[in-house]
């Protein structure tokens, strides 16, 4: 691996070298297990959360105590919802039994990276945004071999939660909807139905599940966080199939992965693809990548882009912020980095993919760069308790803000309806997401509340 001295664009150096990873089996473990130490403070005043343990409990993306889990029946074989009246989730909340804000929206200047963002436990700083936006970064090489800093703890904008809160987890053990409230699987939208017709100039996209999506957009396909894993490590089985069969998906161009939790990063379906389809990956995960004989890898930081040869042009594809976190193994905890993918049609189009997130002012500076975005696909569920999830998971009223501030027209929720990673009722964010689109008088036709399966096409401008 070639060595760097350049600065990351959030400030960070990057001449550390890389330390090569040791645990090529540790995959098997799960993503929120920890070393149950206390959290230490950065140089902004913020605790560094010790992981939470996570030994011999059930999967719940983060906190997480020894609490059962409900068998669920799967909504198939049925006709779809009506519903017109109307993570693995856990990935990490604030420490102890306090909300934390690191950085909140109004708290970020001109070119700060999530390190950078001045904020104490408890607090905010506000600081208005610049009106000029920064021009976007030169396009990097496909391919290009990277090196990282050790980890990316100082990107976090909340800690990571300590022993009081994992306590708390076990004594209130809120994480799965009630029995009464699992009968809405049934309800849940499902609607699978064949791809449309794209030409290269068209921008379609389809709704696999959770945060898995097909979008076409300047003559190529793309896949985002692809799970077609019927149950992944440490969280019940998916509740909806997979909207879409595998044999049926067009020739893959690209593959986008926003951070690495299971639910996001899943081994078994990549193994799916060909080995030399090109991967677009967060810092430091690129090493994972090739231990499973990938060959065209690419890892980026927070607004670095690369592009992609197409028939009308070429696809930009920057990656972003967003507020969460990485874990993987008992070892690995923020090693790599997070994120969300802006899609750049050569027509000038744009798409936001959020990834996984909690709210915060990540979204008003990404809509400040990335002006006119057409469409933002953003995380609407795995949001319940609050006092846990509210740093890394938008609940629906949040996703609208998101929306907002990212200066999107449409809105695409996603990371719900799949898996039930937390405790609201399997419906509650649908009804949520469409009371609160209504309370902004936005047009109903630009929420695209698709159900699994479905697909739209984004009309040009």
């Amino acid at each position: 691996m070639t060595e760097q001295t350049e600065r990351s664009p959030a400030g960070r150096s990057l001449d550390e070298p890389a330390r090569a990873e040791q645990r090529a089996g540790a995959d098997d473990l799960h993503d929120d297990l920890h070393d149950g130490t206390r959290p230490a403070v950065d140089r902004h005043g913020v605790e560094r959360h010790a992981d939470v343990p996570h030994a011999d409990v059930p999967h719940v993306d983060v906190p997480h105590a020894d609490v059962p889990h409900a068998d669920v029946p799967q909504a198939a074989d049925r006709p779809a919802a009506d519903l017109s009246g109307g993570d693995r989730g856990l990935n990490a909340p604030p420490a102890d039994d306090r909300s934390v804000v690191a950085g909140d929206r109004n708290a970020v200047t001109e070119g700060i990276g999530a390190g950078e963002a001045a904020g104490a436990a408890g607090h905010t700083v506000t600081a208005a945004l610049p009106d000029t936006a920064p021009p976007l970064a030169e396009p990097r090489p496909l391919g290009e071999p990277r090196t990282w800093p050790r980890d990316f703890t100082d990107r976090l904008t909340a800690p990571l939660p300590g022993v009081r809160a994992l306590a708390r987890i076990a004594r209130e053990g809120k994480l799965r909807p009630s029995p009464e409230s699992l009968r809405q699987i049934q309800q849940l939208p499902f609607e699978p139905g064949p791809m449309p017709d794209v030409g290269s100039a068209t921008i379609a996209l389809t709704w696999a599940g959770h945060a898995s999506w097909v979008i076409r957009i300047g003559g190529l396909t793309v896949l985002t966080d692809p799970v077609w894993s019927r149950k992944i490590l440490g969280t019940p089985a998916r509740v909806t199939p997979v909207g879409v069969r595998w044999e049926d998906l067009p020739p893959i161009d690209a593959v986008v992965i926003s951070h690495n939790h299971y639910d996001h990063l899943d081994a078994p379906t990549l193994k799916r693809l060909p080995r030399d389809v090109p991967l677009l990956l967060p810092a430091g995960l690129a090493d994972w990548a090739r231990r499973r004989g990938f060959t065209r890898i690419t890892d980026l930081d927070w607004w670095e882009a690369v592009e992609l040869p197409g028939p009308e042009g070429p696809l930009r594809i920057d990656f972003v912020p967003a507020h969460h976190w990485s874990k993987r193994t008992l070892t690995d905890t923020c090693r790599s980095l997070w994120g969300g993918w802006v899609l750049t049609a050569p027509d000038g189009r744009r798409i936001h993919f959020a990834g996984d997130t909690g709210y915060g002012h990540w979204f008003e500076e990404i809509g400040r760069r990335y002006r006119g975005i057409d469409l933002a696909l953003l995380p609407i569920g795995a949001y319940d308790p609050r006092w846990m999830l509210r740093p890394v998971h938008t609940d629906p009223e949040e996703a609208v803000r998101a929306c907002q501030d990212l200066g999107a027209r449409f809105l695409a929720p996603m990371h719900w309806s799949t898996f039930l990673l937390s405790a609201e009722p399997p419906l509650e964010p649908l009804h949520r997401i469409r009371a609160a689109w209504a309370a902004t008088g936005r047009p109903r036709s630009d929420l695209w509340d698709l159900p699994v399966g479905a697909s739209r096409v984004l009309e040009e401008r």
